[in-house]
This record gives C-alpha cells, structure tokens and sequence, in this order.
C-alpha cells in the first residue's frame, strides 16, 4: 500500500503564498486519484482540492478556486498544492490522501490512504 507523508505547512501573514508537497512511498502514485482536505480546530475534515490519476482533471472547493492549485509530479511520486492569497479562514491542518482510482473525489471517505498532516497558519 501507499504511505503518503505532507510538508510544506508553516507560519504565513494573510496574502502570503504557501506549497505543501505530498511525497508518496510504498507504490508509484501515478495509478491513484489524489486530494487535499483541511480540518481547522473544532471542525470537520473538509475537502480542498482532488486531481485525478493522470493529472488532467482537477476539481476545488469552490472557498480555495483561483487561489489554490493542485497539481502532481508522478517522476518524483508527489503531489503539490500551491496556495496562494492566503487568508485567516484557511488555517488548518492540511492532510493529504490517495485512492487507487483513475476518478477523483470530494469525499473523504473514497480516501483509504491518508498521510498525517501539516499545520499552515495564516495570520490577519
């Protein structure tokens, strides 16, 4: 199976610009769907950004479009969300995960594999 770990995350002011990286191990990622979901204290996991096997559909949560854009290097087994335009609202715990599927999804529990997090912090 895959085994997915998250970077990236850190300290940023509102406006400020962030990527998070998703490196995969354990399987070539380019057979699976990928997603970004964020859960913010005393809420619920959330879906940002998905992009599927071969990387020519992507789909975003409509808080995130044109800021935020999803994309993924299957040469180096991993994926990217470059976040841009940041805000105060997007403060979150950032978790990567993977489906071995050719679809992506908004739902999280499509998602059997899921790396552990990275913190981002947008300050106002």
């Amino acid at each position: 199976q895959v085994q997915l770990v998250e970077s990236g995350g850190g300290l940023v002011q509102a406006g400020g610009s962030l990527r998070l990286s998703c490196a995969a191990s354990g399987r070539a990622l380019n057979s699976y769907a990928m997603g970004w979901f964020r859960q913010a204290p005393g809420k619920g996991r959330e879906f940002v950004a998905t992009i599927g096997s071969s990387g020519a559909s992507t789909h975003y949560a409509d808080s995130v479009k044109g800021r935020f854009a999803i994309s993924r290097d299957d040469g180096k087994n991993t994926m990217y969300l470059q976040m841009n335009t940041l805000k105060p609202a997007d403060t979150a715990v950032y978790y990567c995960a993977g489906r071995q599927s050719v679809a992506w999804s908004v739902r999280n529990y499509d998602y059997p594999y899921w790396g552990q997090g990275t913190q981002v912090t947008v300050t106002s």
